[in-house]
């Protein structure tokens, strides 16, 4: 009987990928490829400050550039997306190029949608009102430029905090459309360079989980288990130089092509890929000062293990993507090598190993953060035979206190 798996559908249409040194420096050809006569760069403040960042980026853009907008910070609230799209109407843009993180690239995505609406104000205040935004009409293209490894980049959906920025309990939320994928994408191997590396390491191993989770999860397909099997080998080469000074560059190499990869195929419209490792990345993360990449350290192993307990979880698949010998190893042998392999990723990136490291988080709020990871939306993406329950996730950040 055939594996059904290998009956799928696969209609993912990524944007224009340059994975290279110096590949900013066509910035101002894709502009001129797609009509775009004039861009606002949408960045955070420490991104928009940083000269060895923007003067590439600006010198790319030569005389397209109408702009930055450097207001973009991690919360991601819809105001910020408000001012930003005020912004781009007030310029008379017709592109938005993201530099920087997820956040920024996210908070591009938003802003791009309010500002294909007659009046984004009026359309985000009443979104931050009803905790939703639709795509309505064609945003504004997207070019990212990312300078973090978190692998958010080639994707259709984008966080949002529902509020104008002076919350404190504002809801979270998403947007979704395939018209958000970023037309091209820049990975320039020089801007890594210059980002610190507690964000490095902690933005790899989110992204590194995104290739666990595209082998297990329900929505797999054989294409994506290709990419992501050889986005995990060449993350596993090239991952340790991130601590050292100076990069090796044909690891850090290995690390950008590995990041386009694991991420290849992930965000498609209704078979989202990732899975219950980022549901509780999310849940712990939310109202904690703490990078999701973080949290994805410390409880990856312990949700594998509470897993590969209930399901086989592909584990000979993700075993052979590690690069770990299965040689006569038993199934819970080839389990537990997986969970070591896992663990030492985050170990040989010098992130921490238990809950308890988070400032903040005290072990009484452990009920309170189960709650919120069963109410994440990628809890409906495990692995066909895995049903948790709040007492397993209890369990699971019990472990990992």
């Amino acid at each position: 009987m055939s594996d059904d798996r290998q009956r799928f559908a696969f209609d993912y249409q990524p944007g224009a990928i340059v994975c290279r040194p110096g590949a900013v420096a066509d910035l101002g050809a894709v502009c001129d490829r797609h009509g775009w006569d004039r861009v606002l760069v949408v960045c955070g403040r420490t991104v928009g400050s940083t000269p060895a960042v923007m003067d590439p980026v600006r010198a790319g853009l030569g005389d397209h550039l109408a702009g930055v907008f450097d207001e973009t910070t991690p919360e991601k609230y819809l105001g910020t997306a408000i001012d930003g799209a005020k912004r781009a109407a007030s310029e008379d843009v017709d592109a938005l190029v993201a530099v920087g993180g997820g956040s920024s690239l996210d908070v591009a995505k938003v802003t791009a949608t309010l500002a294909a609406r007659d009046d984004p104000e009026a359309v985000g205040r009443r979104a931050i009102a009803e905790a939703s935004l639709d795509v309505d009409a064609d945003p504004l293209p997207i070019a990212a430029v990312p300078t973090t490894l978190a692998g958010a980049d080639l994707s259709v959906v984008a966080g949002v905090t529902f509020g104008m920025g002076d919350e404190s309990d504002a809801p979270s939320g998403g947007v979704g459309d395939a018209r958000l994928m970023p037309a091209a994408l820049f990975y320039d191997a020089e801007l890594y360079r210059t980002t610190p590396e507690s964000v490095l390491t902690a933005s790899a191993m989110n992204g590194f989980d995104k290739g666990i989770e595209a082998l297990y999860t329900r929505h797999s397909t054989p294409v994506t288990d290709g990419t992501a099997a050889r986005g995990l080998r060449l993350l596993g080469a090239g991952l340790p130089t991130l601590r050292e000074e100076p990069m090796d560059a044909d690891r850090l190499d290995d690390v950008l092509a590995g990041i386009v990869c694991v991420q290849y195929g992930v965000s498609m419209p209704g078979q989202y890929k990732l899975s219950i490792i980022h549901a509780f990345g999310h849940g712990v993360s939310r109202g904690y000062d703490v990078h999701q990449g973080v949290v994805h350290g410390i409880v990856a192993p312990h949700v594998l293990r509470s897993l590969f307990d209930e399901v086989d979880g592909r584990r000979r698949l993700l075993a052979e993507a590690l690069g770990v010998s299965t040689d006569d190893l038993s199934d819970d042998e080839v389990a537990t090598a997986v969970v070591d392999a896992v663990a030492d990723v985050r170990d040989d990136l010098g992130l921490p190993s238990a809950l308890r490291s988070i400032d903040g988080l005290a072990r009484d709020e452990l009920n309170d953060v189960a709650d919120r990871i069963m109410d994440d939306s990628l809890m409906g993406t495990v692995p066909d035979g895995l049903n948790p329950t709040h007492d397993d996730v209890l369990a699971v950040l019990e472990s990992a206190w």
